[in-house]
């Protein structure tokens, strides 16, 4: 890998301390290429790369890093070295492992399990795919599936199989750390405990335990689907837009994501699998958005 230099000002004066280099993974070549640097605080990012990249953002990474342990799953030591350097200039404190195989990662999971999953889709033996549906049966740990797989289905599979989020390659470290902070935060953000239950026939949704149960069977969600069920719930009879839910649920920088909504509903249909004149139904109106009508 190339030796990263620091920008110099036109008098020869070195900048390092006040700026820091922006580094782009260059697909399956795994090269760091090295961008102009821009001043911090201030960042000046593409809509890629999200809005939230600001001071605002900046307190945020302080609020939410730590000793948070990093599973990169992934064949080439090339990306594994470009996931070290991004966390290594935004993150210091996270501690970032590899697995070069899927059954090596479910070791790792459950020997030491980590507080964030980066998965690739192609890998020796079991598939990505494979490997985040077999996590979902044991660990509800975040899962951003980052591969050069760029097509709809790709996405969409692995939303269904259970990840969190989807980033292609080539990728620069600002949008992989803007992603990994935004599915962090929606993890870690807790709804309100409000000290009261939601029932409609079997299904019940205690929102102080955060517990859904059907028939008086609990039902697991993530915390994502949680989070999607909450605003439904607390809404019932009431049509809540795509972009609506987008934001309250993702962010509001996932309000264009509409196949993220469209998986995770249908995710939670098969949750909670039962008569919808049992348990309730969520309804689509078409072009518009979702509501839950109660049994």
């Amino acid at each position: 890998l190339p030796r990263v230099a620091t920008k110099r000002r036109a008098n020869g004066s070195d900048t390092s301390s006040h700026s820091a280099p922006r580094l782009v993974y260059a697909s399956s070549s795994a090269q760091l290429v090295q961008k102009p640097a821009r001043p911090f605080p201030t960042v000046t990012t593409t809509r890629s790369c999200h809005s939230y990249l600001t001071d605002k953002s900046d307190r945020e990474t302080s609020r939410l890093q730590g000793a948070m342990k990093v599973l990169v799953v992934d064949d080439e030591p090339d990306v594994i070295e470009v996931v070290n350097l991004c966390f290594g200039l935004r993150w210091p404190e996270a501690d970032v492992t590899a697995a070069k195989s899927g059954e090596e990662a479910l070791q790792q999971l459950e020997r030491d399990p980590p507080d964030l999953i980066l998965l690739d889709i192609v890998l020796p033996g079991m598939d990505g795919f494979e490997v985040c549906q077999d996590v979902r049966r044991i660990s509800d740990v975040p899962i951003v599936m980052v591969s050069a797989r760029d097509s709809e289905v790709d996405k969409v599979r692995g939303l269904e199989m259970g990840a969190d989020d989807y980033i292609t390659k080539p990728f620069s470290h600002l949008e992989l750390l803007a992603r990994v902070r935004a599915v962090l935060r929606r993890c870690q953000n807790q709804l309100p405990a409000v000290g009261e239950t939601f029932d409609s026939g079997d299904l019940r949704v205690d929102y102080a335990s955060r517990q859904v149960t059907v028939r008086n069977k609990l039902v697991r969600l993530t915390p994502t689907e949680y989070s999607l069920l909450f605003h439904l719930t607390r809404n019932a009879g009431r049509v809540l837009p795509h972009h609506t839910l987008l934001a309250k649920v993702w962010g509001r920088e996932y309000t264009d994501e509409i196949d993220y909504l469209k998986v995770y509903i249908r995710r939670l249909r098969q949750k909670l699998e039962g008569d919808p004149e049992n348990i309730g139904q969520i309804i689509s109106e078409r072009g518009v958005g979702y509501k839950f009508v109660a049994a």
